[in-house]
């Protein structure tokens, strides 16, 4: 019996990674009822990050962390994934995330609900943390999700700064005497990219923009978070340092988190990487699949797994503007038009996932 692992990452905007992986599925029992399917549908540490590793982990569950401080200050409702093995899984985008914003605010968004979730998972007896990096609506460097688990920042006069990244600009004094100590497990950090905290390539210049941030909030927001790295500590250059705002920064400086590229991470979680070892088939997909698609990304990471194996490859995308070296099929040209694609992404993974039978069997 042929074995197929389907594990493509979410079409972002259009449809999340779970159904995808469901569309492709059915596609190809429709040609090959008989084959052996496993499904894992994957994330890279941004949004679908728990719904990937719940939906792959047995025995995997959602906990509420009840209402918590969205990333505008209104109260969003919490959830964080318990595993097995007591590892809490949280997703920053999930309590912090930009779609949260009733309007962007660059200097003033927070990270404080992501602090909140993780304190609630502790406490809720968790002894290791995943914490899933991406979609992050502010740049506060995880100031805000640390002064909810207990660290004080201190303007000239002694008084707690206000929320959000701009406020870091007045930072006078870092107090860590009640900041709560890091789960015995360890804290690991999911990121899909490497760039460091400050400077032309850092937190504020390349991911502000997309949070409302204009010339002058860059700037006020980079002077505002080099003031925080030096008082607090840390490596502000190492790579993923500016992952979400700067939060990847600020939990390695004060917990000593370790950053690790997201895709990978999940893909160990999930069982992918086992799941590879046995399979005749690999299929993966994302939105578009272009030249930045091997930089870490959820294909090219599992695209990787597979080099050097007997285990056919093919790739399945809203758009392929690369070659990704194995059979990949379009949904734009099945449908015939982006607009078709993206109306009914669903069918159109379907019928990839029949044409991908027919290729690759």
């Amino acid at each position: 019996m042929t074995r197929i692992v389907v594990a493509p990452d979410s079409l972002k905007g259009s449809l999340d990674a779970a159904p995808a992986a469901d569309a492709i599925a059915r596609g190809w029992r429709s040609v090959r009822p008989d084959d052996e399917l496993v499904l894992l549908p994957q994330a890279d540490g941004g949004e679908g990050t728990l719904d990937a590793i719940a939906s792959a982990v047995p025995g995997a569950r959602v906990e509420d962390a009840g209402p918590v401080t969205g990333p505008d200050g209104r109260t969003v409702e919490g959830h964080w994934l318990l595993l097995p093995d007591g590892t809490a899984v949280v997703e920053l985008a999930q309590p912090s995330g930009l779609p949260l914003m009733a309007a962007p605010d660059a200097r003033g968004a927070t990270t404080r609900g992501l602090g909140e979730v993780i304190a609630r998972a502790l406490d809720g007896g968790a002894h290791r943390l995943v914490i899933g990096l991406g979609g992050s609506a502010s740049t506060d460097g995880g100031a805000g999700a640390l002064t909810a688990l207990g660290l004080r920042l201190l303007d000239a006069d002694g008084a707690d700064l206000a929320a959000g990244g701009g406020a870091l600009v007045g930072l006078a004094r870092v107090d860590a005497t009640a900041l709560r100590p890091a789960p015995a497990g360890g804290v690991r950090l999911l990121s899909d990219v490497t760039a460091p905290l400050l400077g032309p390539t850092g937190a504020a210049a390349v991911f502000g923009p997309q949070k409302g941030a204009d010339a002058d909030d860059v700037a006020v927001l980079d002077a505002a978070l080099a003031r925080f790295a030096a008082l607090l500590g840390g490596d502000p250059g190492a790579p993923g340092a500016g992952a979400a705002g700067g939060t990847g920064y600020g939990f390695a400086a004060a917990w000593g988190a370790t950053l690790e590229p997201g895709s990978t991470a999940i893909a160990e979680l999930t069982g992918l990487t086992a799941a590879i070892a046995g399979a005749d088939v690999l299929l993966t997909g994302e939105g578009r699949f272009d030249a930045t698609s091997r930089t870490g990304k959820v294909v090219g990471n599992a695209l990787a797994l597979v080099e050097g194996t007997t285990v056919r490859a093919g790739v399945i995308a809203g758009r392929v503007d690369a070659d990704p070296g194995c059979w990949s099929a379009a949904l734009v040209d099945l449908a015939g038009s982006v607009d078709d694609a993206i109306r009914d992404p669903a069918r159109w993974l379907e019928a990839a996932g029949a044409a991908a039978a027919r290729a690759l069997s």
